[in-house]
């Protein structure tokens, strides 16, 4: 999360208006807005390759959105930016500028975001009952670590960390390798980016 604005606490509404108007993005936590930081080229890179990957398989009623699309994960609390979602649910896909009903949460992590992703996001995301997947992106290392919902209160869990590595999404009847995630992807120690 980025950098909270302290000196006032936003309404819903007032929230919303902001971002009408805004030129960066905020995330939404219960009054507080937090303006999101710059991205690395890798980041973009990836949430580009998995975008890429998740539309040319999704079915025809589903649609994918990157980075600018509002998640409202709690309506008029929490309204965070993933990098990358798939919606199935029709009244998504009517919406103007927000997915409450994602089927898929993906998340590029980087140093400053990767605490928050895998704990408060991750139980955030599974509360969601429409979210059959989380996936978490490594830009460091060709890693990807996948939640999949087997029940209402049973998860699995799984890493990929093999170039030739097939992801299967089996609930969305897609499957993604590793070798197109990581696409055109150098990696850099952690130190030199973000």
């Amino acid at each position: 999360m980025g950098e909270s604005d302290k000196k006032k606490r936003y309404t819903i509404e007032e929230y919303f208006a902001l971002e009408e108007t805004s030129e960066i993005r905020h995330e939404y936590f219960d009054g507080e807005i937090f303006a999101m930081a710059g991205t690395t080229l890798n980041h973009s890179r990836l949430a580009s390759n998995i975008e890429f990957s998740l539309r040319k398989q999704r079915k025809q009623h589903c649609d994918v959105f990157r980075e600018s699309v509002k998640l409202e994960v709690i309506k008029d609390f929490y309204y965070p930016y993933p990098d990358v979602m798939l919606t199935c649910n029709p009244f998504d896909l009517k919406q103007k500028n927000k997915i409450a009903h994602p089927s898929l949460i993906v998340e590029v992590l980087s140093t400053s975001t990767e605490k928050y992703d895998k704990t408060v996001k991750l139980k955030k995301y599974k509360a969601i009952a429409s979210v059959q997947y989380y996936m978490l992106i490594s830009q460091y290392e060709m890693s990807v670590e996948l939640y999949s919902r087997v029940s209402d209160a049973l998860w699995t869990y799984e890493e990929f960390t093999e170039q030739n590595a097939m992801i299967n999404l089996e609930k969305l009847e897609i499957t993604i390798s590793l070798s197109d995630i990581y696409e055109n992807i150098v990696f850099e120690k952690e130190e030199d980016v973000e």
